[in-house]
């Protein structure tokens, strides 16, 4: 029996299929080109003259000091992530378990704070950082990085939610404290919220460039963003090993990614569930 045409059934599989090439020839591009040598042609779409050609790469290891930009990344990234969820589940949990004067108040501040544009507020930030006496240092970003942000705040809130209140109280007729209640049943019980943040918080730090750009000019305090902005002149830039370090930098999150993408969806698509 012949299957009837569907034109709304073919359209969806075309759509997908050009999202789909829309998508991965970018990374096409990034990956022939880093196997190919300086000499062989302005065309970045052809392939190269053999796959076996790992110059760029030995190059980038060697030029942009990419295993000391891989340590400074991922120091920065371990302290940042500590302060992150000490202070995001903090304020979490002080938010969604404690009725104080002022909760809303500090609640709209949290999302004013999203509305202000990042760069207004780049000059006070600037002058804060140098006032500290940790510009040009690692402290600076890491300072930058720790926060209680919107997001995390709100992945915290919903997960402590769907925590029963019973618990608390169970803990406060044992006498237990605010704090032996936040360290002994909310912070372990938000563990699935934690690793969401982590891969969340490790993706953005890992390919933010502006702020180490800005904050940390000394070379010895290359982070993986900024080792590639030395193959890149004012005039021309060196287009293959670009590229080479582009394949190199990409493989931790990849990593990440796949093997931690079920905690992703997981954590971020549990606030649409009620409890």
């Amino acid at each position: 029996m012949s299957r009837k045409f569907d034109l709304v059934h073919m359209l969806k599989y075309v759509i997908l299929i050009v999202g789909t090439c829309t998508v991965l020839f970018p990374l096409y591009v990034v990956f022939v080109n880093a196997f190919k040598n300086e000499e062989e042609g302005s065309n970045p779409f052809s392939l190269p003259a053999s796959f076996l050609n790992f110059d760029n790469f030995a190059n980038v290891i060697d030029r942009a000091d990419i295993m000391h930009a891989f340590f400074n990344t991922f120091l920065i990234i371990m302290v940042a992530l500590i302060g992150n969820i000490i202070l995001g589940t903090m304020v979490a949990y002080a938010v969604g378990r404690i009725e104080f004067r002022g909760k809303k108040l500090v609640i709209g501040a949290f999302l004013i704070a999203t509305i202000i544009p990042t760069i207004t507020t780049q000059v006070v930030t600037f002058s804060i950082i140098q006032a500290m006496g940790i510009y040009n240092t690692l402290y600076a970003p890491i300072l930058l990085f720790v926060g209680a942000d919107v997001i995390q705040i709100y992945i915290y809130l919903q997960f402590i939610k769907n925590i029963p209140y019973e618990l608390d109280e169970s803990a406060m007729i044992d006498g237990a404290s605010l704090l032996r209640i936040y360290r002994s049943i909310i912070l372990p019980l938000l563990g699935p919220a934690t690793a969401t943040l982590i891969i969340l918080k490790t993706i953005n730090i890992y390919n933010e460039l502006y702020i180490p750009f800005l904050y940390m000019p000394k070379q010895d305090l290359v982070v993986v963003s900024t080792a590639i902005m030395r193959f890149a002149g004012n005039n021309q830039a060196q287009w293959t090993n670009i590229c080479a370090a582009i394949l190199i930098i990409m493989i931790p999150t990849v990593l990440l990614y796949l093997f931690l993408q079920k905690y992703i969806f997981s954590g971020v698509t549990s606030g649409a569930v009620k409890g």
